[in-house]
């Protein structure tokens, strides 16, 4: 295993390489100068504007700028932004926990929604739980996510005054009066990320449990007069777990970009908020730096993926 993991992460390497030039290429050839407010400003004299594109490097050549960025990341410097002059890094650390917060939470919803459902339906096909759940699930992942938001904002905050809509980082409660309010305005958030995907992960799950219920060894665990509830937990859903477990992991990062929208409606000051911001003002470094963050993530949830796979199935071993 330890050798394994080594070899996949030296696999990494050249891979973040390529997604960084990738990124990178496109960063700089993309219309839009982070500097333009600068050149229409005209108590900035050209000069001084001059000198800090010469500062920042901005008229180098794609390649020149692409190493002097790949150094300062080997050393651990990000670079700054250049809207707010605050390190890329420290503005990534002050968004990613109540992303990762919202995000994580909203993931173990829709796997308490997905897995017991999609089980259920499926060993029990074509009977009323079953229709009335793919009935549910299809509703569920049709909707998109900004269009539940409205409607969760419409109902709980607006017409019943239960829910905050706007998300606040800057509650003055202290105690478990802080921990309560970011509770409270989490909620929403979170049951439009979860439900969204627990809906589109309860379809995969049932379709891989009636893919292994079927197989050989579950007729041969019930012929033996194993319990239904063992022949179901230690036979079935162990190896339907396989496929699920490669969507669940490779759908995290998916899940990160789509939390964007989320992020936008309830004013989630997250990575999705700070990635729009960014995108608006041109601000390159920390569109780099998020979009980075997010091609390791992929690569970081592949290698989670391969290693339950070994846990799932014994007959996967990793040399």
């Amino acid at each position: 295993m330890t050798q394994y993991l080594i070899r996949r992460l030296l696999i990494a390497i050249p891979s973040l390489l390529g997604i960084s030039v990738i990124l990178f290429t496109v960063l700089a050839l993309a219309p839009g100068d982070p500097f333009e407010e600068l050149a229409t400003n005209p108590a900035i004299p050209p000069d001084v504007r001059a000198h800090l594109r010469a500062s920042l490097g901005m008229d180098d050549p794609v390649h020149i700028r692409y190493f002097a960025w790949l150094s300062s990341m080997l050393r651990g410097e990000w670079g700054y932004s250049f809207v707010s002059r605050i390190p890329v890094d420290q503005l990534i650390l002050q968004r990613l926990p109540t992303t990762v917060a919202v995000i994580g939470t909203s993931q173990i919803l829709a796997l308490c929604i997905a897995l017991p459902v999609g089980v259920y339906a499926a060993t029990r096909p074509y009977s009323v739980f079953d229709q009335v759940a793919n009935t549910l699930a299809f509703v569920g992942f049709s909707l998109p996510t900004f269009f539940t938001g409205l409607l969760l904002i419409l109902l709980f905050s607006i017409h019943l005054g239960w829910l905050p809509f706007v998300f606040r980082s800057d509650i003055e409660a202290t105690g478990w009066r802080w921990w309560w309010e970011m509770f409270k305005q989490s909620i929403m958030p979170i049951m439009v990320l979860g439900l969204f995907q627990g809906a589109a992960w309860t379809r995969y799950v049932r379709s891989a449990v009636l893919d292994v219920i079927r197989l050989d060894h579950v007729t041969t665990a019930r012929s033996k007069g194993l319990p239904e509830r063992r022949i179901t937990i230690r036979h079935v859903v162990r190896n339907a777990m396989i496929p699920v477990v490669t969507l669940v992991a490779l759908q995290m990062p998916a899940v990160f970009g789509g939390a964007i929208v989320t992020e936008q409606i309830f004013r989630v000051p997250g990575i999705g908020s700070l990635l729009i911001s960014a995108i608006l003002a041109n601000d390159t470094p920390v569109i780099m730096g998020v979009t980075f963050v997010f091609a390791c993530l992929v690569i970081f949830f592949n290698l989670v993926a391969d290693i339950l796979y070994g846990w799932l199935d014994p007959r996967i071993s990793y040399r």
